[in-house]
């Protein structure tokens, strides 16, 4: 494996065989599997999960990391094509992505959307220009719109839970102060969709994910043998479900217009995920949720304080999964 930056460059038995070694190595631990491999992390957006599971899986493996924050302790990065670097950056990717991988076996990168055209995000213009110089295997940590290794630890936790392959997926929309990238829950539909299931995006109006990510979703369950629907009828979409999985998300209709996603959102407060939201479920289904979470804003304290709640558990297990990653990227390289 040379790259992993996408679970849709993946047939679904890699996957699953990623998964099952994944498991191998949580029940028998490998100590000494990457000794005197070393992983690269940069980190152009904020972390905590993905900055500390990568760095705990590696350490777990024998291997060494080094991470660089942009403008913490190192030069802030251009990441402009063509750009007139006379502000606050001092270094282009052009430079900094080819040197930091002269220096490590394998390079992660989390790279968020820039927020502003909705074309060029969806894309990947920005990511895709980062892996165009690494020469060296290449995780994804979180691009524009996607998140494999969220989407990877998602799969392995819906499977320890024994929650069925052909089972009911909610992906839902919930509120935020804010608009939040695309990236998880394109990368979540995609997931469930390649997993089999019956897979339902709620959404308010507005709040429709964008068609290129739809249509490869569909794809994916076409495939599976599961199906991908969408709907703003949350009692029909929560009806049956085995999973609610919550998410933030900005508006496509509106992407890069903060004014008008500031009302669209207004008589939304409603979408925070509360304990009534259950009524109709399967009894035993789960909420999920990558984090961080507004409380109460997103989803209510008596959920996420309740058994039904498995966010801590999805958490620890993106460390789980990435080490299989990492493994079977540099165990042989």
């Amino acid at each position: 494996m040379q790259r992993f930056l996408d679970l849709a460059d993946f047939e679904r038995a890699e996957v699953k065989d990623l998964l099952g070694l994944a498991a191998r190595l949580q029940q028998h631990p490998d100590p000494h599997a990457l000794a005197g491999k070393v992983l690269g992390l940069l980190f152009m957006n904020p972390s905590l999960r993905t900055l500390a599971s990568f760095q705990s899986g590696m350490m777990r493996l024998g291997g060494s990391v080094f991470v660089v924050t942009p403008g913490q302790g190192t030069w802030q990065l251009e990441t402009r094509n063509g750009a007139v670097m006379n502000g606050v950056a001092a270094e282009h990717i052009k430079e900094a992505i080819p040197v930091m991988a002269s220096y490590c076996d394998a390079l992660g990168v989390r790279m968020f959307a820039e927020g502003k055209n909705l074309h060029a995000d969806v894309n990947e213009t920005g990511f895709k220009m980062i892996a165009d110089l690494c020469d060296k295997p290449l995780i994804n940590l979180e691009s524009a719109v996607n998140h494999p290794c969220q989407a990877l630890a998602d799969w392995y936790t819906m499977d320890e839970l024994n929650v069925p392959e052909r089972g009911k997926f909610v992906i839902s929309w919930v509120n935020h102060p804010r608009a939040l990238p695309l990236a998880v829950p394109s990368a979540t539909v995609q997931m469930a969709a390649m997993r089999g299931m019956e897979v339902v995006v709620l959404r308010p109006e507005g709040y429709a994910l964008p068609d290129a990510i739809m249509e490869k979703a569909h794809r994916a369950a076409k495939a599976s043998g599961g199906n991908v629907t969408e709907t703003t009828d949350r009692a029909s979409a929560l009806k049956g479900a085995q999973v609610v999985y919550a998410k933030e998300w900005g508006s496509p209709q509106h992407y890069g217009d903060a004014e008008a996603e500031t009302r669209l959102r207004e008589d939304l407060m409603d979408w925070c995920v509360k304990d009534s939201w259950f009524k109709h479920t399967d009894p035993e289904c789960r909420l999920m949720h990558c984090l961080p979470v507004r409380r109460n804003v997103a989803v209510d304290d008596e959920v996420l304080d309740s058994s039904r709640s498995v966010v801590i558990h999805e958490a620890f297990n993106r460390m789980v999964v990435q080490m299989a990653v990492l493994y079977r990227m540099l165990r042989n390289a």
